[in-house]
């Protein structure tokens, strides 16, 4: 814990902590509350669960990579679409 401490009070760190976090709560904050629900688990089990909100997250990304225009070319590749 206190080369966790030692780690976050670096400024560099902290900045990067800062730039990032905000990102990533509003994201959580809009899966919660906009297709999952609200707070309410919808199964019951902490596997369940865990389970029902990665493939809620993987079907959200999904659709964003649909929204910007992103396919795969086949053969582990990804590009953007023209258009």
């Amino acid at each position: 814990m206190a080369r966790g401490r030692a780690r976050s009070a670096d400024p560099v760190w902290l900045a990067a902590y800062r730039a990032t976090r905000p990102k990533v709560e509003r994201k959580i904050a809009h899966l919660m509350r906009r297709r999952h629900g609200g707070r309410r688990a919808r199964v019951r089990g902490r596997a369940k669960i865990a389970a029902d909100f990665s493939l809620l997250a993987a079907a959200v990304n999904v659709a964003r990579l649909g929204v910007l225009g992103i396919m795969s070319t086949g053969s582990d590749k990804w590009a953007v679409a023209a258009g």
